[in-house]
């Protein structure tokens, strides 16, 4: 399979990007359309969105207004051809006979493009919000979200009903039509970085979706995911995540990066999301959270892929050659900047044999 390409977060308010700088993405369902339209015309093979419940506090633009993504995912899928569109949902906060039935209907409506990025959830303020409190350990957390998928993977293979007894839901003549289109399943994400994370992708997704530093710790992340897959007989693919700023020149790459994210960065939110993510995440390593506070502000602590087309390109090719299977991207604004990105970048990695032609 090529190298897989995907926009990651554009449902939110600002992206990725920790900034004030007015051009910032503003994630209204008519640029969220218009972006959908872009993308899939140019070849971009997946939109991802981020499922956020409450902001950053009274004093940050980050993320103040965040379209749902199984609503988003639906329409999105419904004015578009060839593109898969993933929804993201929080196990602590979707029924899985709910999310059963919504993701199927999805998958049915747009012929089988539909899939499902499941996440355990670790945002504190969201939980109080939603009446519930945050369990401390991660080990909890992912055992609540594998006793969500053990249900909602059933409902799909199931053509009778059944009980479940479980220790997080008690269900009684469950049933759930329609199927996903392709028969009983949906291409699954897992978004996750602590160890839990990477093993619950390990045993349960399709594709691993994770936090590195860059293509060369990055490899051994492969490695390990694809090890674990491997002792449960399965194969995995890994996926990570980058913020680009493509320009003709590296210069001006370079002069726009650091108006956006130096000169114009919105700190104190930068320094909320790293607490936060420090807390309860585990996301990040202590000393990438030292460390990465510039690339908070690019994009949310992703990997930088800045310069011109030809940067761009070769640091693309890096994640590629240390064994990851794709990656999903952030723009400042993704409408205005995805058209030259894909006019000049996609050219130079089929030439690096990355895509297909």
């Amino acid at each position: 399979m090529a190298f897989q390409l995907g926009l990651f977060s554009a449902n939110t308010e600002s992206g990725l990007a920790i900034t004030t700088a007015p051009e910032r993405w503003h994630a209204t369902w008519e640029n969220n359309l218009r972006l959908a339209a872009i993308a899939d015309e140019a070849g971009i093979d997946f939109l991802l969105p981020v499922a956020r419940w409450t902001d950053w506090g009274p004093d940050t633009d980050f993320h103040r207004s965040v379209l749902d993504p199984l609503v988003w995912a639906a329409g999105l899928l419904a004015r578009t051809r060839r593109i898969r569109v993933f929804s993201t949902v929080h196990t602590a906060f979707h029924h899985p006979v709910v999310a059963a039935k919504q993701l199927a209907t999805a998958d049915q409506l747009s012929q089988g493009r539909a899939g499902l990025n499941i996440v355990a959830g670790w945002h504190a303020p969201e939980y109080e919000m939603f009446g519930l409190t945050l369990p401390d350990d991660h080990d909890t957390r992912y055992a609540l979200a594998q006793e969500w998928w053990d249900v909602v993977a059933r409902i799909w293979a199931s053509d009778e009903p059944f009980d479940h007894h479980g220790h997080f839901f008690q269900l009684k003549h469950v049933v759930g039509v329609p199927k996903p289109y392709h028969g009983s399943r949906l291409p699954i994400m897992n978004a996750g970085s602590s160890r839990q994370g990477r093993s619950f992708a390990a045993r349960n997704a399709d594709r691993a979706f994770t936090v590195v530093a860059g293509p060369a710790d990055g490899a051994e992340v492969v490695a390990q995911i694809r090890a674990e897959a491997r002792s449960h007989d399965r194969h995995v693919g890994v996926f990570t995540l980058g913020h680009v700023v493509c320009r003709p020149t590296r210069a001006e790459a370079e002069e726009f990066l650091h108006y956006y994210a130096g000169e114009r960065a919105d700190w104190p939110a930068v320094d909320e999301v790293m607490r936060l993510q420090g807390l309860h995440a585990q996301s990040f390593t202590a000393e990438m959270l030292q460390t990465f506070r510039d690339r908070f502000a690019a994009g949310h602590g992703s990997c930088p892929l800045i310069g011109d087309p030809d940067d761009v390109a070769a640091e693309i090719t890096k994640f590629a050659r240390a064994g990851f299977d794709g990656i999903a991207l952030s723009f400042l604004n993704y409408a205005d900047e995805i058209s030259y990105f894909a006019g000049e970048v996609l050219p130079r990695l089929e030439a690096a044999g990355i895509r297909g032609n």
